[in-house]
Parts: C-alpha cells; sequence; structure tokens
C-alpha cells in the first residue's frame, strides 16, 4: 500500500505544479498581455483563473481524475514545445507569436483525442495456439474488464455480445471485473440478459475481479456479488470460484478466485491444489483476472493463462509501470513461460480514465488447434 500511497503524493504535487506552469504559460499568450494591457499581477491572476476554470470544467465534464490525465499531459507536452521553440529562437529570430502554446495545446488535442477513441472503440485481437494434446480445435472468445456503466451501459454492452456471437466462439469466457463498483443493477441485469443470448459450443464461464464484488458496501451499489452471481447463472453462465469443468473430455476451463479476495479477509487456493485433481494430459486453460502468479502456473505446467486488470497499460508511456513495480508479471499480450502460453487483454472497456493512449480495447479471440 506505501507505494500507492507515494503514487497519490507524486500525481497531488504533479497536478498542483501543472496548474501552476500553465498560468505562467498562459500569460505569454498574445491575448492575455492585451487584455490586462501587459501588467504582470494582472497577467497571472487572470491566467490563473482561465486555468482553475478551464481545470473545473473537464472535472465535471470527465470527473477529476481525467481532468488531471489532461493537465499532466498539457504540461509535459508544453515543457517539450517549450523546449522546441526556445532552441529555434535561441538560433534565430525570435516568433512574433507564442507558437510553442499553441503547438502545445494541438499536440494534447490530439493526443488525447486519439486516446479517446482508442478506449472508446472495441478492436478484435487473434492468437492461436498450438498443442499435441487434442486434435479438437477450440474457438475461445476472451474479454475482461467491461466495467459496465463506464464507456457503455447494459444495452451498448449487448451490442458487443452481438459482435461476439459473429466470431462463432465455441466458448466464452469473461476474465474478471465485468462490472464495476458504479454499475447500476439495471445495466447489470442486462448485461447479464446480453451474455444469456450466446450461443457456444461449450458455454460462457466467468471468473471474478478485483471490482465485481464491489469495494463498498452492496446498499451503495445496489447489489451484492452473490446477486451478481445469481443473475449470471440464471442467463445459464457458469460462475469458477477456485474451481475447473472439463468440456468434451479434451478441455479444462479452470477459474481462479481473484487475489482481492485476501484483502476481503478471503483466501484462493494456490495453483498446485488447483491442478493436483486435473488429469493433465488434457489442455489446461486458467482464467486469473490479476496477471501476476506467473511462475507457479508455469510450474504448474498448465497450458494456457488468461488474463486482465492492467488495460494494457492505459496510459503511455507509463504502460509498464505495473511491472516496474512487481505488481504484474506481463501488462499486455502473449508470453510464453516454460509450457505456458499466457495472455493479457487490455479489455473491452476502463475503468475510471477514459483514455488509452498506450493501447486500445478489444475482444480477444484465441484459435486452439493440433500441432500438426
Amino acid at each position: 500500500m506505501r507505494i500507492w500511497f507515494i503514487l497519490l503524493i507524486l500525481v497531488i504535487f504533479s497536478t498542483v505544479s501543472g496548474l501552476v506552469y500553465l498560468t505562467s504559460r498562459v500569460a505569454k499568450f498574445g491575448f492575455m498581455l492585451k487584455l490586462t494591457g501587459e501588467n504582470t499581477k494582472l497577467l497571472y491572476l487572470y491566467g490563473l483563473v482561465l486555468v482553475l476554470a478551464v481545470f473545473g470544467m473537464l472535472c465535471l465534464w470527465l470527473n477529476m481524475m481525467n481532468a488531471v490525465i489532461v493537465v499532466l499531459h498539457l504540461m509535459v507536452l508544453w515543457l517539450v514545445c517549450d523546449a522546441i521553440f526556445g532552441f529555434i529562437e535561441y538560433r534565430q529570430q525570435p516568433f512574433q507569436h507564442y507558437y510553442a502554446g499553441i503547438c502545445a495545446v494541438a499536440m494534447t488535442v490530439l493526443a488525447l483525442g486519439t486516446g479517446w477513441f482508442l478506449n472508446h472503440h472495441v478492436w478484435t485481437t487473434y492468437y492461436t495456439i498450438e498443442t499435441d494434446k487434442t486434435d479438437k480445435p477450440l474457438r475461445i472468445i476472451h474479454f475482461a474488464d467491461s466495467h459496465i456503466g463506464t464507456t457503455f451501459d447494459g444495452d451498448g454492452f449487448a451490442e458487443h455480445v452481438a459482435e461476439m456471437q459473429k466470431l462463432n466462439p465455441d466458448v466464452v469466457v469473461i476474465v474478471g471485473d465485468f462490472v464495476d463498483d458504479d454499475t447500476s443493477l439495471e445495466d447489470m441485469k442486462k448485461a447479464c440478459a446480453a451474455l444469456g443470448s450466446l450461443k457456444t459450443t461449450y458455454g460462457v464461464y466467468f471468473a471474478f475481479g478485483n471490482h465485481d464484488k464491489g469495494y463498498y458496501s452492496p446498499e451503495k451499489r445496489g447489489y451484492s456479488g452473490s446477486e451478481l452471481v445469481a443473475e449470471l447463472q440464471k442467463n445459464g453462465v457458469t460462475v469458477l470460484q477456485d474451481e475447473a469443468v472439463l468440456l468434451d473430455d479434451n478441455y479444462y476451463i479452470l477459474g481462479r478466485k481473484d487475489q482481492s479476495e485476501f484483502y476481503r479477509g478471503g483466501k484462493r487456493k494456490n495453483m498446485d491444489a488447483l491442478v493436483k485433481p486435473l488429469d493433465k494430459s488434457k489442455f489446461v486453460v486458467v482464467l486469473d483476472h490479476q496477471p501476476n502468479d506467473y511462475k507457479n502456473q508455469a510450474e504448474a505446467e498448465v497450458d494456457l493463462v488468461l488474463s486482465g486488470h492492467t488495460h494494457g497499460g492505459q496510459l503511455w508511456p507509463l504502460s509498464k509501470a505495473g511491472e516496474w513495480m512487481g505488481v504484474n508479471d506481463r501488462t499486455y499480450g502473449r508470453e510464453r513461460r516454460h509450457l505456458t502460453d499466457f495472455i493479457v487483454t487490455s479489455g473491452i472497456s476502463d475503468w475510471a480514465i477514459k483514455f488509452k493512449t498506450g493501447t486500445k480495447s478489444e475482444i480477444v479471440v484465441i484459435d486452439i488447434k493440433n500441432r500438426s
């Protein structure tokens, strides 16, 4: 928890510094000079009022976290533009207009506009896994981090489910954070009903993420984790909590409890205990929301581990921050360790940050086939 406290302090310090820096930069625009008659005190006062007004509007429109994201992006890009144009001006005559500021604002709009698009549109990513364990091919649709109610509501999720159906899945797996702490009861029920419309060969399977049971009281959200389970099961979804099911005598789907159980006063089984009862001659697929148990999973020699949670790193250049801090074994994509393949999805939506500048939202399609 100490690392998150340190990060919070750094974000607060950076945001305050950014607001102060942007105030000084805004004061350099021509319209501000004309408005204040180049009075230094008025320049900085008006600049501060303008910056705080824009920040307040962003908080109302996006929320405070995303307003901070905008400020930090603008500050960094402005620093870069100031450095570049300062060097150019050093080598030649000063510019008549404050082009550094104009470029900084334009680049921020372009970067975060692209990030908004990458977050709110969903792509399809394909992987192929080859194995000697079975001759029967399997197509898995894998998604995580829908956080219903963030980029789409229950009806919007139903549209994504319709797209999943077009991909002809043999099995669909939901690897955590299906709902969010702020997902309404109505949207939760609509999303579960959408899953119930899927037609697959072997069904739909769900493993919990850290947000599905909610960090607050059930009264705040309007339902509990057990009520979510009941609604999923009502719509034909199999919920796996440290449990495995065998599909057609060829494939195991093993769903783990989320690591957040430890913080809720609960527990989950380790990989050895989960794998011990299984027939290792069959292909084992593990659903584990947080990608941070790779060593034990590779040693257990499961075949495929599917995760989410990281949102693909969300923001560049901090995409690998979870790996740098030792919180995650991988941020995004496919990796092989020993006999085990690992795939982490960037998620179909977001949690609180409305931009993805280091990745994009996706549905994952995994085709498992015989190696020969």
